[in-house]
């Protein structure tokens, strides 16, 4: 885990896999719906940052919440719009979904 800036929690992709396995997280993913449907974390949430709406942005009781896209950059912008409208913390997918293949890690893709 590191902190690159105040507030932004950047994770690999073995500790983010982990997370999501031992259900202390959940992913959303914030590219768009084509996308998406080309190929995605399993389990993972779409939530397009080009709809992002902090007062819509998703919540799930007891999880933490993990942004993705496809190589970090969209991922760390909505996490920063995020601590900007008074979230204390985010965390995103350092790398993306770039990454978490680079890591060997498996993705599935929408019939």
């Amino acid at each position: 885990m590191s902190v690159s800036e105040v507030g932004l929690i950047e994770l690999e992709p073995e500790t983010v896999k982990a997370m999501l396995d031992s259900g202390e997280a959940v992913l959303v993913d914030v590219r768009e719906e084509e996308e998406y449907a080309e190929a995605h974390i399993e389990g993972s949430v779409l939530s397009p940052m080009s709809d992002f709406e902090v007062d819509t942005w998703p919540s799930f009781a007891g999880k933490k919440v993990i942004i993705s896209c496809l190589g970090g950059v969209r991922s760390a912008a909505v996490a920063r719009k995020l601590i900007s409208a008074g979230q204390g913390w985010a965390i995103h997918l350092k790398g993306g979904l770039n990454a978490w293949r680079d890591a060997g890690l498996p993705t599935i893709a929408q019939a």
